[in-house]
Formats: structure tokens, C-alpha cells, sequence
């Protein structure tokens, strides 16, 4: 028998949708999203970095982004905690966004 996803655990899940449009990668394992906690079992605080300052997208994602976690069942207010530190790095990319990317393997860790 599977086992019930936490809600933190659903709203990960779903971050896992939200691709980055210039990567094609998803935000997840990109390795963006470093803390996603749960408030009142209804709102989802989300701290997460860009891959660069400035990014343009911004915005773009931001939207994708509360989107994507409002739509976890309960969950009615997002909110995203921007932070640039600890700094991204490709480091912080899962095997599978390494991989897909192209970056040799031990490179970046």
C-alpha cells in the first residue's frame, strides 16, 4: 500500500511541474527550491533561489510557481521566499537535470 503524501510532500511534487523556460528543466531538480514548508496546513512558504540574479523570468515563475502549489488540495496562499544564499550552483542539480542538460558527471560538485 502506497503511502499519503505529506502536503509538503504534494506541493514538492507539484513544484516538479514548473519547468524553467530557458533550461527546460523542472525548478525541482534544478535543484531551485531549498526549503518548502507548511503553515496552518493551508499556506505554503517556499524558499528558493534563481540560477542568476536578475533572471528574467522571474516573474514567469513566480506565477507558475504559486500556481502550482495552490493547486496541492488545502493549500490557499503561497508564499515564495527569494534567497541568494546558499549560491546556486550546477552542484545543486539532481543527476537527472545534470544528465539532461549535458554536464559531464562530477562536474560542479
Amino acid at each position: 500500500m502506497e503511502e499519503k503524501k505529506t502536503k509538503k510532500g504534494q506541493v514538492m511534487d507539484a513544484l516538479g511541474k514548473v519547468i524553467d523556460p530557458e533550461l527546460g528543466i523542472d525548478i525541482v531538480n534544478l535543484g531551485l527550491i531549498y526549503e518548502v514548508e507548511i503553515e496552518n496546513d493551508q499556506r505554503a512558504i517556499i524558499t528558493m533561489t534563481l540560477t542568476t540574479m536578475g533572471c528574467p523570468l522571474s516573474d514567469m515563475l513566480n506565477d507558475s510557481i504559486k500556481k502550482a502549489a495552490e493547486s496541492v488540495t488545502g493549500i490557499e496562499e503561497c508564499e515564495i521566499q527569494l534567497v541568494w544564499y546558499p549560491i546556486w550552483n550546477i552542484g545543486k542539480m539532481s543527476r537527472y537535470a545534470r544528465v539532461a542538460l549535458g554536464v559531464p558527471e562530477g562536474f560542479g560538485i
